[in-house]
Parts: structure tokens; sequence; C-alpha cells
């Protein structure tokens, strides 16, 4: 393995470097989404010194590049409102000429993480998606969603180019698109009734450190960054640090885009240094570095019920409430929860099928929070805090928009005294007061779980049907 990744980056960098004509990037292609209304960013490669002329169907401008002493040009055209008029871009540099067709602008979305971003709409060997049919039938009633999918690929030195190309979203393409990406694109797509591009870049099993840049991972963390270390540190490529970024990801960074949708964690599960919301905090900070746009949005998933080393453990737990953790110290962020989305067989399952609603609740983000959509509930109730009456604890929630799913049968609720050891809890419901909590073995409650196992479902919901955050009231350690 070691071989092939020192292969592939000499390969590469070989074919970056030297081109006898006129190329693009294969991002800037047929069937791209280009983001609206902004100075779009196009680049490939020549001979050094040869300029490129670029000209536009949708406007006037003339615009033109010099490729530099690497042969490589860069330039940025301004984009046109969206719409679902296919454009056309043009590329010529007075001996080769390439045109580009059925361009779309709209918004462009990077879907980044690992597997359970990654898990197509056809699903994965005895993972399959729910709906896959009615999916695949109505592919076709949606226009103007195209998607990139980026191989997966390692390197030991970032990468400049992936070999990819755009497709439309149709019942015959659908089923290689991201399940999670393409139902997120779905709800954008209706609510806004604009194209909406897709670029996903991701790898199955890959954890925060195996997208962060050498200089990140040399400076915060202590992994190995010789390549005979990593490999031999971790047998399964998937965990090993760098080499999915440089691959997987770097070749993306130069493309204009509106925001990034991850979903990622179960790889990190058990990891305590550093901790998972500064990773993912710094990685954060790394991609809008790199993309250099701004502080541009970022909408995560938090991990789903899974059995990890035993269901009722807690090791996921803390990653969960590292993950929510995270969502606050991220500016221009937001997360969702996935508590309800996992059915009760699912214990061991760690590619949950219910993908349409993961897609659902991060469209709710960026249709609130990016696009101005006040009215839609976005986000799910959360702990507030605790006060002690007797016997009762009482938990006082935020986010609930006035309204809790239920006044009984209450699910996921545990208690415990000063012994810590945790009981099965009564609770009933009463607006004017709150979620009261008991049970007949705690006499003087001290702390309150809710679902904070690796896999305990509740059903607590709040007024747009969003599940309450598991949580915990005390402190105490693992």
């Amino acid at each position: 393995m070691l071989k092939r990744i020192i292969i592939l980056s000499a390969v590469t960098a070989l074919t970056m470097g030297v081109h006898a004509k006129l190329k693009l990037s294969h991002l800037i292609g047929d069937n791209m989404v280009i983001q609206q209304n902004c100075e779009v960013r196009l680049w490939g490669w020549d001979n050094p010194g040869k300029t490129v002329k670029i000209n536009t169907s949708w406007s006037d401008q003339k615009y033109s590049v010099k490729a530099d002493k690497g042969g490589r040009w860069f330039v940025k055209v301004q984009s046109p409102t969206a719409s679902y008029t296919p454009l056309s871009i043009s590329f010529s540099d007075g001996e080769d000429r390439i045109e580009l067709k059925n361009i779309l602008s709209g918004e462009v979305w990077v879907c980044a993480g690992q597997s359970n971003m990654e898990m197509p709409i056809k699903g994965f060997s005895n993972c399959p998606i729910e709906d896959y049919n009615e999916t695949v039938i109505e592919a076709n009633n949606y226009r103007g969603i195209h998607y990139m999918k980026v191989p997966s690929v390692m390197s030991m030195k970032p990468q400049e180019d992936a070999d990819c190309k755009w497709e439309e979203i149709n019942s015959n393409t659908v089923g290689d698109a991201s399940a999670t990406g393409y139902f997120f694109a779905q709800y954008i797509n209706r609510a806004l009734n604009i194209p909406v591009g897709l670029i996903m870049a991701n790898k199955g099993g890959s954890r925060v450190e195996s997208w962060l840049t050498k200089e990140n991972l040399k400076k915060y963390t202590e992994e190995p960054l010789d390549s005979n270390k990593f490999v031999k540190k971790y047998s399964w490529d998937y965990l090993r640090p760098l080499v999915w970024g440089n691959g997987t990801f770097n070749p993306i960074i130069n493309y204009t885009v509106k925001g990034i949708i991850f979903y990622q964690g179960c790889s990190n599960v058990g990891a305590e240094k550093p901790s998972y919301s500064f990773l993912l905090d710094l990685l954060v900070k790394q991609w809008r570095n790199q993309f250099g746009l701004g502080e541009i949005p970022f909408y995560f998933v938090q991990i789903a019920p899974y059995w990890y080393d035993n269901a009722d453990q807690t090791s996921a737990a803390f990653l969960r409430e590292e993950q929510l953790k995270a969502s606050k110290i991220i500016p221009n962020s937001g997360i969702i929860c996935t508590n309800d989305l996992v059915y009760p067989w699912e214990t061991q399952q760690i590619h949950p099928r219910q993908k349409r609603q993961v897609g659902e609740r991060l469209a709710f983000q960026a249709l609130n929070k990016t696009y101005g959509m006040k009215s839609i509930i976005c986000e799910s109730p959360e702990f507030d805090h605790m006060t002690v009456k007797g016997d009762t604890a009482i938990i006082f929630l935020k986010n609930d928009f006035d309204a809790i799913s239920r006044y009984e049968d209450f699910k996921g609720f545990e208690i415990a005294g000063e012994d810590k050891v945790f009981y099965p809890a009564e609770v009933s419901y009463d607006w004017r007061i709150g979620l009261m909590v008991k049970s007949p073995a705690v006499k003087k409650p001290v702390s309150v779980r809710y679902c904070f196992k690796n896999f305990q479902l509740g059903n607590v919901k709040n007024a747009g049907l969003l599940p309450l955050f598991p949580f915990r009231t005390d402190n105490w350690d693992k």
C-alpha cells in the first residue's frame, strides 16, 4: 500500500507538471453547476507563457489569463443569477479550443465526511437505503440537481486534480449519488426553485485527522507523518492521517462553493486527545482558509446510535457530546440530531437506512440560517438546566419552540443519586413546570441522563418534530 501511495503522488505530479496543450481541471466540465452571483474560479494548464482566452454565453465580457512557469492558469469569471437556462463557456489558446455545455448557475455544496455521507442511494452491501425504488422513480421529477463524485484517493502530497466528472441527476444516475447529499439537494431545490450542485469528497472510515494538512497534524496532534510509521500504526488505510485530504479533498479547494455539509465521527469514537471538538473546529478553519471564500456555512450530523463496543457503554455518547460542543464554538455552523433515525433492530448497523431525514434536517439548517427562511424550525431541543424538588428532578429544555411532542410514555431517561448508579426513570410532563423525572430507587436525585449510551433511542421532540439531543446533567468521568 505504501508503494501505491508513493507511485500515485509521483505520477500525478508528473501529469500536472507537463502539458502539451490546453487542459482544464476535471472539476471544470460539462454539466457543472457554478455558484450564482459571484466570481467563479476556473483553472487549468497549458504550455508556460501561453495565453488562454475565456468567453461565457451569459456575458459579453472577455477574459484572458497567461499560464505561469509551471503551466498553471487561474481566472475568475462573474457568474449570473441562478436559473435552469443551460450555459456554456469556451476556452482557447489560439491552437486548442474547449467548449463546455449544459452548465447551470445555482448553489454549490460540498458533501464531506466518512461512509454515512459517502453512502449512495443504491446503498452498500447489506446496507440498503430506505425507499430506494421510490427515490429512483422520482429522480426524473427533479431538474437542475447535478453532482460530482471525487474518487477516494490517497496521496502523500496535495493533489491539484482528480479523475471525476459532473452528472445530471436522473433515474439512471441517482443511484451513485450520496444519499444524504442528494436528499439535502432535493429540499434546497424545492424550497428555492434553483439548481443545486453537489461535490462529493469523502471517504468511508476516515477520521478528522484523515483530512488535516501536514502542518496542522504536526502542530496540533501526535500523528505519525512518515508513511512507513503510519502504515504500521494503521493497518486499515481509511484510518490514516493526511493522505485522504491530500488526495481526495485538495483537488476541489479552488472550486467556488456556497458551503459544506459533513457527516463523520464514528471513527473518532474512543479517542480522547486532542478532543473531537478541537479537531473539528481546526478542520473547519483549515477548509475555510483553503477555499478562501470567507466563513462559509458548515452544517454537520451528530453520529447515530450504534453498538460500538457495547450498546450500554458511553464512548459514542461522549463523542456526541463533543460534536454538540463543536457546534457552539464553530461560527456559522449548525448540527442536526439523528437519535430517532435508527430502528431498534439496527443496533449493529453502522449505516442506518433512514437517510432522507438526515438530508432534510441539514437542508432545514441551510434554509433557515443561510437562505433566510426563518419560519423553518431547524434546531433540535437541548438540555438547558435542572432543578431538584424532593425525589424529582425537573428538566428544562431550550429550542423546544413552545411544544413537546408528547405528554406520556417517555423513553430514554435515566436518573441517579450520589452513588452514581443509574436507573430507568419515570417521566411526566407539565407545560407549566417541565419534564419531571424520578425513580423509586433514587430518593435524592443528583443526575439525569437522556440516551447517553452508545445505543439508546428516545422519543422527545419539539414543535418541528426534531429530536432532543442526548445529554447528561453530570460531569462524572467515563
